[in-house]
């Protein structure tokens, strides 16, 4: 066991590298997950499902809420393709709006390529 009155010596500090990005390696095209606008859908449920599934602010989900209300579809996140499709799948998977009567499933979404 060390003796308690030797100070023990910091460890020698380690030279700090930069990292350059690889040149080879080539980031995945993005992705557009777009809700689709239809009056099956309250302005409740949109954001109650921007939130869980996106994890958008109340403020924000209210804009993207207000934005597929008035403009028939907004981007709600550009990601890669495989992500970008999961999150079109649980779009779809949500469920029924219980607050309007007539709904009979979830929203609609699609993924577009991201035009950058």
């Amino acid at each position: 066991m060390p003796d308690p009155a030797v100070p023990i010596p910091p460890a020698p500090a380690r030279p700090a590298t930069a990292t350059k990005p690889d040149p080879r390696v080539k980031q995945l095209p993005p992705f557009h997950v777009v809700l689709l606008n239809d009056d099956d859908h309250s302005y409740d449920y949109v954001i109650e499902m921007l939130g869980s599934l996106f994890a958008h602010p109340r403020e924000r989900a209210f804009q993207l809420a207000k934005e597929v209300d008035t403009q028939g579809r907004v981007i709600v996140l550009t990601t890669h393709k495989e992500r970008a499709e999961f999150k079109r799948d649980q779009i779809h998977a949500f469920g029924i709006d219980t607050r309007i009567a007539s709904c009979a499933g979830s929203m609609s979404a699609l993924i577009e390529p991201a035009d950058l």
